[in-house]
């Protein structure tokens, strides 16, 4: 048997949805309401039978451990201090930033392997935690050029850097130490838009964890946009309660204008996805004033989406992603999109592959997911095709009438013992 790592809770909540917050169906945990976080943290509401979060505390070794918890007193003291509380009022206020008008979906580019050519791209998001060295914190690129040599776009592009990732990067950039480097280097690469680190929401550790992660997302955003770069703040929530303080955050604040969402990874799945968006529109409708939304994932709810928020923006990875693995996107006859594997030569570039598969999903997605279908383009698509081979009629003829009519002209023999006729359709 796997043992666990020593830092990672022992006990096991299988299946783990139950450890999923939803105060219309589940009770409050019983020890919630003497905790001194429960004001900002409005217990759990799970079907885990669980006492309050304390019960998430089961590590190993405590040492090990870095989850911000209160059963390690001056951890939990330092970590509390570096995000001034769980609060999210002291939060800095900033002025309000104009930003480039953005088109609905952008492309993710990863990096230039394995590409030779330049992409004709005008808007790219690239991941922010490629610009900068994740264990020194100093940057790969300083200037417009080495920016696009990195990534083999256009100098002239403008680019989105997407603060999704993986949590190991995103607690390396918490920790770069020289803050006003990061923040003038990306100034001087005149990033358009930054979409803020979304540090994780845990469902099996202490709420403390997921209340820091919750601060460290403002203060991110804050920082960002306090240094001049325009910046789209993250909505991370795993309790109704966390998404009230959002809501509450957004509409205090007008310079909130553009907001984050990652739906790829848990908030994505089926069972869980509803209750996401619809918090998602409730924060956008209550705003005041048209709110634009950044996702990575989520296409199935984007048209849902666009129907709260003022623009609702794709960050595709999709294109990239499966052109790596050398797959070309391709329509079917009935209008949807495939990614057959296709053979290239060893070491051949991919450039051509990238821009097709680029241009065939971002068509894919306005087709559907980002432009209502109208009646008459839905009547249109759901006629009967004509038949390959139909001799010009608009619908395929009755095989039993061209039976007859073949008959009538004894191009056949009459005997039909030997023949099977097919139901009339």
């Amino acid at each position: 048997m796997t043992r666990r790592a020593p830092q990672e809770p022992t006990r096991d909540f299988k299946p783990s949805h139950r450890l999923r917050d939803d105060a219309a169906f589940y009770a409050p945990s019983l020890g919630c309401g003497g905790c001194p976080d429960f004001k900002t943290c409005g217990g759990l509401h799970t079907h885990a039978g669980v006492f309050d979060c304390n019960d998430f505390c089961s590590c190993e070794d405590r040492a090990a451990c870095d989850s911000v918890c209160r059963n390690k007193p001056d951890q939990f003291f330092e970590r509390y201090l570096e995000i001034g509380g769980f609060e999210l009022e002291p939060t800095p206020r900033v002025a309000a930033l104009e930003t480039p008008a953005l088109p609905s979906v952008i492309p993710l580019i990863g990096h230039k392997y394995s590409r030779q050519s330049v992409l004709n791209e005008p808007v790219v998001a690239v991941p922010l935690y490629e610009l900068f060295h994740m264990g020194s914190g100093q940057p790969h690129v300083r200037t417009r050029a080495e920016l696009a040599e990195r990534f083999r776009i256009p100098e002239t592009a403008t680019v989105v850097a997407s603060g999704v990732d993986r949590d190991v990067k995103l607690e390396a950039w918490w920790a770069f130490a020289d803050r006003e480097l990061i923040m003038s280097t990306l100034r001087d690469l005149r990033i358009a838009l930054v979409t803020v680190p979304n540090f994780s929401l845990f469902l099996n550790v202490p709420r403390s964890d997921n209340l820091h992660s919750i601060k460290r997302i403002a203060l991110g955003w804050a920082e960002l946009m306090a240094a001049g770069i325009p910046a789209a703040l993250h909505l991370n929530a795993r309790t109704d309660q966390d998404y009230t303080r959002w809501m509450r955050f957004v509409q205090e604040r007008s310079e909130v204008e553009i907001v984050a969402f990652e739906f790829r990874t848990g908030a994505g799945v089926p069972s869980r996805i509803d209750w996401h968006v619809d918090r998602l529109c409730q924060i956008a409708d209550v705003a005041g004033r048209p709110l634009t939304l950044v996702v990575r994932g989520g296409a199935q709810v984007l048209r849902r989406l666009k129907r709260h928020f003022g623009q609702v923006i794709l960050i595709e990875t999709d294109a990239f992603a499966r052109t790596l693995k050398r797959r070309r996107a391709e329509f079917t006859e009935s209008g949807r999109l495939r990614w057959p594997r296709i053979s290239t030569p060893k070491g051949a570039p991919i450039d051509d592959l990238l821009a097709h598969n680029i241009v065939t999903k971002r068509t894919a997605l306005q087709l559907s997911d980002f432009a209502p279908t109208a009646d008459s383009e839905r009547s249109a698509r759901n006629a009967r095709r004509s038949a390959q081979h139909a001799d010009g009629q608009t619908r395929q003829g009755s095989f039993l009438a061209e039976l007859d009519a073949t008959l009538e002209a004894r191009a056949v023999p009459a005997n039909l013992e030997r023949v099977i006729v097919a139901a009339e359709t």
